[in-house]
């Protein structure tokens, strides 16, 4: 797991097509897969590449694909993204691996054949000496490149091969991005988050809003969501990073009934904050689900609901604990106040 004593940050690299692909990062091992969410499950796969990186005193970096290839696959279903690929890059970064390499995936790509992929991208273009990958990763032309036809390739090239085992929660079931999904879209982030073995976060530039909340005593930075987002709406304890300070909040994730019921947008209120917003990325943790979104009769009604929302998120926030080392080190900055 991540070292969060490390005297100081080592260079991470992030390359976002094989032309970019830095030196540094050649004759390493590397972790190949979507992780979508850089679950606990998907963890276990970059626990392997950081051991065997140790190992052998080589860079261990991360490989994934961008679309995610269901996307490109099935592009009349919108697929919820946990983690897009600058959110992925700074968890990768935060778990103390080398880099990542965000790989261009579009129909052409998938046809190319599974030996084409490990002898011209694997072998001659990053010069592996490993290669790790989950229990269900399969690639190239018709999913050809089963995980046995991987460690037969490693055996034919001179790289090593981990495959690494699926991973259950504390009940048995099966960590996986689904599920993640599945608890995100019902509310249960409590759930989500410890499958994540993180809080999950979204970021967004905060944009110009109707100014409604300064008039109600609760100003709030206004975030427009990824249209494929299928969070639950409602009411939820966050934390956010401002100027690289972390700060305590509630926010709304929703529609807003009681005004216009207009296109979904997440609400910030950062607690005891005063400062111009506008124009920022903002990092928003998600730390517990207070309510739904519902309906008041009138305003003075809503911000007497608001007023235990935002006590409840203190109370909820305060008890707040490490989630894990990985955790830690997504959040190891000031806190305000």
């Amino acid at each position: 797991m991540p070292n969060a004593a490390a005297p100081a940050p080592k260079a991470f690299h992030a390359a976002y097509s094989l032309d970019a692909f830095p030196d540094a990062l050649k004759g390493g091992v590397v972790g190949i897969g979507n992780f979508d969410g850089v679950h606990r499950g998907h963890q276990s796969v970059l626990e392997r590449v950081q051991e065997e990186a140790g190992k052998l005193g080589v860079p261990g970096y991360v490989m994934t694909f961008e679309p995610h290839p269901r996307a490109v696959f099935t592009p009349q279903k919108l697929l919820f993204r946990l983690t897009p690929p600058h959110a992925k890059a700074e968890i990768v970064r935060a778990f103390g691996l080398d880099g990542l390499l965000v790989l261009p995936f579009d129909a052409s790509f998938a046809l190319r054949e599974a030996s084409d992929f490990v002898e011209r991208i694997l072998v001659k273009r990053l010069g592996i000496v490993h290669a790790v990958t989950g229990y269900d990763f399969h690639f190239g032309r018709a999913r050809a490149g089963t995980p046995d036809y991987l460690r037969q390739s490693g055996e034919k090239h001179g790289f090593g091969v981990s495959i690494v085992d699926r991973v259950h929660d504390e009940g048995g079931e099966t960590i996986s991005s689904s599920r993640i999904r599945e608890a995100l879209t019902a509310g249960e982030i409590t759930l989500a988050n410890a499958l994540l073995g993180y809080r999950w976060f979204a970021e967004g530039t905060v944009r110009d809003g109707d100014k409604r909340g300064r008039t109600i005593g609760y100003p709030t930075a206004n975030i427009a969501l990824d249209p494929d987002c299928t969070l639950a709406h409602g009411i939820y304890a966050v934390r956010t990073v401002i100027d690289g300070v972390l700060h305590d909040g509630v926010a709304n994730f929703g529609r807003r009934p009681t005004f216009d019921n207009g296109a979904p947008l997440l609400e910030v209120h950062v607690f005891d904050f005063s400062g111009d917003l506008y124009g920022k990325t903002l990092k928003v943790s998600f730390v517990s689900f207070l309510r739904s979104e519902e309906k008041f009769d009138s305003v003075e009604a809503l911000v007497a609901q608001m007023d235990r929302d935002s006590e409840e998120a203190r109370a909820a926030i305060a008890s707040l604990a490490p989630l894990s080392p990985l955790d830690l080190a997504l959040y190891d900055i000031p806190l305000a106040g």
